[in-house]
C-alpha cells in the first residue's frame, strides 16, 4: 500500500503560538525600545544645544534612503516572486512519496501571502538597515559642487570623484544586490513549483523558468558592463600596493585601463549572448558566454597586468613611473595642504659659528624656552591645585598662550574638573553623585618656562625640596577676583574632558522655587545651576525616557527632582561636537581657553575624504598615534582619508555646553557641500573674535598627518622619489623607555627672524630615512598672523648633526648626569621631559630637556623639575652638554654668556630680555660646584670663599652616597647631618 505524502509541516498548538507570539513582542522591545527612547532623548538633546536641524536632516536622510532601497530591494525580489508563481507548470509530477519538495510545496501554498508578501518585506527592511548608513554619500552627491582642478588622465573635475563617483557606485552596488537577490528568488520558486527539476542526468527548466533567469542573468552581466565603466575612475584612487607611492601607476594606466575597455566589450557581448536564452532553447550559448566573461576576467583583468608590471615595468620602473609619481606627489600636496604656498624650504647648516647673543630673535626663543612637560605634570598640578578628592585634571594636560602685561607667554593650563571616578565612600551614592557633586572649579596656568626656584645640589642629593614647581596663576572661587591675573567671570565646569570619561556621565540640576540649593560649590556655600544647558526633567515622560535610557530607578522616584530640574548629559566636549557634526572628524584632543571672561573648550574638526584622485591615502589612527597617545590612551580617529583640512573650528562653553562651530577654511569644498546640506550649522569666520581666534592653536593630529606626508612628499623629483634616499623619518620619541613610539610634535614659542618677537609653533624634528641623524625641523605658526604657514629647515645630507635618540644618549651618559641619576634612582623616580630641539645662532640646533624626579617615599609624591639638560654642537663640530639647575647656567655650560637669554627662575617675567635688544653677557652666573666657570665669565665676588664652601659641599654629598651604598643606616643618618650644615655654609658663602 502507497504512502500519502505529507500534506505539510507540522502545526503548533495553541499555547505554542502565545508563546511564540509573546517571545516576539519582547524580543521586538528589547531591541526597538532603546532606539525610540535614545532618539527622543536625542531630539531632546539636539533642541537644548540649538541644533535640532542637523538632527532632523539626518534623520530624514536615513529614513528616506531606508524607504527608497527597502522598497526598490523588496519590489524587485516580490516581482522575481511572482512571475516565477504565476508561470509554474499546472501539473507538477511528484517524484515519489518521499519527495522532499512536496512538503514545502504545500506549506508555501497554505500561506502564499506570508512567503510572497514577507520574503521581500524581510529582504527589503535588512537593505534599507544598511543602506541608510550611506546617508553622507547622498547628501555630498546632491550638494557637492567642484574644486577648480582636473584630473591628468580624464580631465574631470576632482569634485566627480569626490562627490559624484561614491554615489554612483551605491546606487550600482545595490542595483547588484537586488539583481543576485532576485535571481536566487526565482530560481528557488522555480523549484518549489516544478519549474526547474534536477531529476535525470540534464535536468529540466521550462520555458518560462529559462527566460526569466536568462533575462535577470543578462541584467547582472550588462551591470557588469557598467561597473567596468566606472572601474576606470576608480584606478585613480588605486589600492594596488605599490612600495613607493600611491595612485594609478604604469601598470594601472597602461594596462589595467585599456583592460577594463575590453572587459567591458566583452560583458556587452555575453549579455546579449544571455538574452538570447529567450528565444533559443540551447543554454550552451549563455554558459559559453559566461565562461568567457570568467576567462576574460582573468586572462584580461589579471594575467595581463601582471605580465606587463613584471617584464615591461620592472626592469625599467623609474623611467616608467616617473610621470605617474609626479601625479602622486601634485595630488598629495593638495590633498593634504602642504602645496608650495603653504611650505616654505630654507637650507639650514645644523651649526654656526655665531652665538644667540648676535641673533636678536634668539632672546624670544632661548627666553621661551619651555621646561614644564604638560605630559608629566598631571600629578603635580593635582596634588597642589587639587583642592578637593572630587577634583582632577587630566592626564596630559594642554598648552596656550596668553598676553599679559603686553608680553606673549604661553603656559600649562588645564581646567579644574569634577573626576567622578574619584568619589569615595557616600560620596557614590547616587543622590551625592548625580546631584550634589555636578561640577568642577576654576581654571589653573602656570607659565611654561619657569618654576617657583631651583633645586640646589645638595637638595637633589637628598631627593626632595621645595622647589622645582609651576609658578600657579588660579581663577576660581576660591580667589578674588582682583587677585585673578587671567579673568574669569564663570569658573564654575559642568562640562569636561574628565567627566565624559564616566559612564553615566549626567548631572541632575535645578531645585524648585523656595528649596535650598543642593549642588557642592565651596565647603561654606551650596549652588543651584541657572545656565542655558541640560534637557528639562521635570515632566514624567521625561523622566520616565532618561530612567529608562539610563535604566536608573532613581530618576522616577528621588523626591531630589522638581519640575524645575534639568538633566545635563553628553558632556564631553568632543562628544557635543561630534554629535552636533557627525560630518566632520574631531580632533583627539580639546583644551580649555579663557574666551571672554567664561572657560571654553576649543575643538578643532576636520573635512576629510577617503577617495582624491592620485593622492597617497593614510590611516589616521597610524598617522596620528604618538608616545603621548599610547601613555594616556587618548581617543584617536580611526579611518582611512586622503584628504583632509581643519576647516572648523568648535567652542563648548564650560559652563552650559553651548557648542558654536566656526567656518576656518573658506575655500573647503568639502566644507561649502556641508554647509549646504546644514546652512545654519556652522558660523561664517567674520564672527571669529579676536580674543578667540589668539587662542586657535594649529591642530596636533593634522600637524602629525602632515609631517607624515612631508617625510616622502618633500621630494620634487621623481627619480628621486623612486630611490628613497632623501626620505626622512618620524624620530622615536628618546624619552620613552621600554619601547619605540614616534615622538610627538611640540607647541614652543620661536623668535620670528623678521620681527624678533615670539611666535607660537607648533614643531618636529624629522630624521633621515632609517637614519639617527637631524635631516630637517618643520614648523607651523599658531598665530592669527601667518596661521598655517609650515617652514622646513633643511640641513644638508652630509651633515651629522645628532638626531633627538642620539642627543639624549649624549646627554643622559655625561658624567654629571649619570652619577647623578645613579643617586637619586635609589629612592626616587626619574622623569625625562619633553625633549625641545630649537634653532638658533642662525644656523645652530640647541636641544632643552627638562629632567624631573619623583620620590618613591610615598603615595603624595610627584614631580618636581630638578635639573636642565642642553645640548648644543658648536662650529667646531664637538657637541657640548649642559646640566644644572637652571637653564641659564646649563647654557653657559655649552655657549659661555648665553646663560643671560634664559627667563630667570621664579623671577619676574619682566626683567626677560626683550625681543629685538641684545642683551648683556650675564656676569652674575653662579658656577655649579666642581665645574670650571665657563670661559670668557668673570668669576663673582667672594668666589675663594665660596669655592672652599661648594669644595666641603661636593665632599659630604659623596659621604652620603658612600653612605647609601654601604646601607649602614647609621652612618647614612650621620652623613645627612653633615650634609646639610655644609649646605648651610654654602648657602652663607654664596650670600643666599
Amino acid at each position: 500500500m502507497g504512502m500519502r505524502p505529507p500534506t505539510g509541516l507540522p502545526s503548533l498548538s495553541r499555547r505554542s503560538r502565545v508563546l511564540l507570539v509573546t517571545a516576539v513582542v519582547l524580543a521586538a522591545l528589547l531591541l526597538l525600545g532603546p532606539r525610540f527612547t535614545d532618539a527622543y532623548t536625542n531630539w531632546l538633546w539636539f533642541g537644548e544645544v540649538g541644533y535640532r536641524s542637523v538632527y532632523l536632516g539626518v534623520l530624514v536622510t536615513r529614513l528616506i534612503l531606508f524607504v527608497v532601497v527597502a522598497l526598490f530591494v523588496g519590489l524587485v525580489v516580490w516581482a522575481a516572486l511572482l512571475l516565477a508563481y504565476r508561470s509554474r507548470p499546472v501539473f507538477v509530477p511528484v517524484a515519489g512519496p518521499n519527495d522532499p519538495i512536496a512538503r514545502y510545496r504545500t506549506t508555501v501554498m497554505s500561506k502564499l501571502r506570508l512567503f510572497g508578501i514577507g520574503i521581500p518585506v524581510l529582504l527589503g527592511v535588512l537593505s534599507g538597515l544598511v543602506a541608510q548608513s550611506n546617508w553622507a554619500t547622498v547628501q555630498l552627491f546632491l550638494h557637492g559642487g567642484e574644486f577648480g582642478q582636473q584630473d591628468p588622465q580624464f580631465g574631470l573635475d576632482i569634485g566627480f570623484y569626490t562627490f559624484d563617483l561614491p554615489f554612483y557606485r551605491m546606487v550600482l552596488n545595490w542595483l547588484f544586490v537586488a539583481v543576485v537577490i532576485a535571481f536566487f528568488a526565482n530560481l528557488v520558486t522555480h523549484y518549489v513549483f516544478g519549474g526547474l527539476r534536477l531529476a535525470g542526468r540534464e535536468g529540466t527548466l521550462t520555458r518560462a523558468a529559462r527566460v526569466q533567469l536568462a533575462v535577470i542573468a543578462g541584467i547582472f552581466v550588462l551591470l557588469k558592463a557598467v561597473a567596468y565603466w566606472f572601474d576606470r575612475y576608480d584606478l585613480l584612487s588605486s589600492t594596488r600596493k605599490e612600495p613607493t607611492f600611491g595612485g594609478p601607476s604604469y601598470t594601472d594606466i597602461m594596462a589595467v585601463l585599456p583592460a577594463k575597455l575590453i572587459l567591458l566589450s566583452i560583458a556587452v557581448i555575453c549579455a546579449l549572448a544571455f538574452f538570447t536564452g529567450i528565444v533559443l532553447r540551447d543554454l550552451r550559448v549563455p554558459a559559453m558566454a559566461a565562461a568567457l566573461l570568467v576567462l576574460s576576467s582573468i586572462l584580461v583583468g589579471a594575467v595581463w597586468p601582471m605580465v606587463v608590471e613584471q617584464f615591461s615595468v620592472r626592469p625599467n620602473a623609474a623611467e616608467k613611473e616617473s610621470p605617474y609619481i609626479e601625479r602622486n606627489i601634485q595630488a598629495t600636496r593638495e590633498a593634504y595642504g602642504i602645496t608650495d604656498d603653504k611650505v616654505e624650504y630654507q637650507n639650514y647648516q645644523g651649526e654656526s659659528k655665531k652665538s644667540p647673543l648676535e641673533v636678536s630673535a634668539d632672546a624670544a626663543t632661548i627666553g621661551n624656552a619651555r621646561l614644564l612637560d604638560p605630559n608629566i605634570l598631571s600629578p603635580t598640578f593635582t596634588q597642589l591645585q587639587q583642592r578637593k578628592n572630587f577634583y582632577g585634571f587630566p592626564e596630559s594636560l594642554d598648552i596656550d598662550r596668553y598676553s599679559l602685561n603686553g608680553d606673549i607667554q604661553d603656559y600649562i593650563v588645564a581646567a579644574r574638573e569634577l573626576h567622578p571616578a574619584a568619589l569615595s565612600g557616600n560620596q557614590k551614592d547616587w543622590i551625592n553623585q548625580h546631584t550634589v557633586y555636578t561640577h568642577g572649579n576654576g581654571f589653573v596656568a602656570a607659565p611654561a618656562n619657569r618654576v617657583n626656584k631651583p633645586q640646589s645640589e645638595a637638595q637633589s642629593a637628598t631627593g626632595g625640596s621645595d622647589s622645582g614647581y609651576p609658578l600657579f596663576m588660579v581663577s576660581d572661587l576660591f580667589t578674588k577676583v582682583e587677585d585673578q591675573q587671567i579673568k574669569v567671570d564663570q569658573p564654575r565646569i559642568y562640562y569636561g574632558e574628565l567627566i565624559a570619561q564616566t559612564d553615566p556621565d549626567y548631572a541632575i540640576v535645578g531645585t524648585a522655587e523656595g528649596q535650598e540649593p543642593r549642588e557642592y560649590d565651596t565647603d561654606q556655600a551650596q549652588f543651584t545651576y541657572d545656565g542655558s544647558g541640560g534637557v528639562p526633567i521635570g515632566n514624567w515622560f521625561n523622566r520616565l525616557a532618561f530612567a529608562a535610557k539610563y535604566a536608573e530607578r532613581n530618576i522616577l522616584f528621588s523626591s531630589a527632582i522638581s519640575e524645575d530640574s534639568k538633566i545635563l548629559f553628553n558632556r564631553g566636549p568632543r562628544e557635543r561636537v561630534q554629535k552636533v557634526a557627525p560630518w566632520l572628524t574631531t580632533d583627539g584632543n580639546a583644551y580649555p581657553a579663557v574666551i571672554g571672561g567664561r572657560v571654553k573648550w576649543i575643538v578643532d574638526a576636520y573635512t576629510t575624504l577617503d577617495k582624491y584622485p592620485y593622492a597617497q591615502p593614510t590611516s589616521l589612527d597610524g598617522a596620528v598615534e604618538d608616545s603621548i597617545d599610547k601613555k594616556t590612551g587618548r581617543v584617536i580617529p580611526r579611518k582611512e582619508v586622503s584628504y583632509i583640512r581643519n576647516s572648523v573650528k568648535a567652542t563648548v562653553d564650560a559652563y552650559d555646553g553651548t557648542v558654536t562651530l566656526y567656518e576656518t577654511d573658506t575655500v573647503d569644498p568639502v566644507l561649502k557641500a556641508w554647509r549646504g546640506v546644514f546652512p545654519d550649522a556652522v558660523k561664517p569666520q567674520s564672527e571669529i573674535s579676536p580674543e578667540l581666534r589668539a587662542h586657535f592653536r594649529y591642530p596636533e593630529d593634522l600637524f602629525k598627518v602632515q609631517r607624515e606626508m612631508l617625510t616622502k612628499y618633500h621630494v620634487d623629483n621623481p627619480r628621486e622619489f623612486f630611490t628613497n634616499n632623501a626620505f626622512w623619518s618620524v624620530p622615536n620619541d628618546p624619552t620613552i623607555e621600554g619601547g619605540t613610539f614616534k615622538q610627538p610634535p611640540y607647541y614652543v614659542l620661536l623668535g620670528d627672524p623678521k620681527t624678533n618677537k615670539p611666535v607660537f609653533n607648533l614643531t618636529s624634528a624629522m630624521v633621515g630615512y632609517n637614519r639617527e641623524f637631524l635631516s630637517a625641523y618643520i614648523s607651523v605658526r599658531a598665530d592669527p598672523d601667518g596661521y598655517g604657514k609650515f617652514t622646513v629647515l633643511q640641513l644638508p645630507v652630509e651633515t651629522q648633526t645628532q638626531g633627538p635618540q642620539q642627543t639624549q644618549n649624549a646627554m643622559t651618559t655625561a658624567g654629571a648626569v649619570s652619577q647623578e641619576k645613579t643617586l637619586l634612582s635609589n629612592s626616587n623616580k626619574i622623569r625625562y621631559g619633553n625633549l625641545l630641539t630649537l634653532p638658533v645662532a642662525d644656523g645652530g640646533i640647541l636641544y632643552v630637556e627638562p629632567f624631573y624626579n619623583e620620590r618613591n617615599t610615598g603615595s603624595s609624591t610627584f614631580p618636581q623639575l630638578l635639573r636642565v639638560l642642553v645640548s648644543y654642537r658648536d662650529a667646531g663640530g664637538s657637541v657640548k652638554v649642559g646640566y644644572a639647575a637652571t637653564l641659564a647656567e646649563a647654557l653657559n655650560q655649552v655657549m659661555p654668556g648665553a646663560g643671560s637669554l634664559a627667563t630667570p627662575f621664579g623671577g619676574d617675567p619682566s626683567v626677560k630680555p626683550k625681543p629685538g635688544a641684545t642683551p648683556p653677557v650675564d656676569q652674575g652666573t653662579v658656577t655649579p660646584p666642581g665645574t670650571t666657570p665657563p670661559p670668557g665669565t668673570t668669576p663673582p665676588a667672594g668666589t675663594a670663599t665660596q669655592e672652599a664652601a661648594a669644595a666641603e659641599l661636593n665632599r659630604k654629598i659623596e659621604a652620603v652616597r658612600t653612605a647609601m651604598r654601604s646601607g649602614n643606616f647609621t652612618d647614612y643618618g650621620k652623613a645627612l647631618d653633615e650634609l646639610d650644615a655644609a649646605m648651610k655654609a654654602y648657602q652663607e658663602a654664596a650670600g643666599r
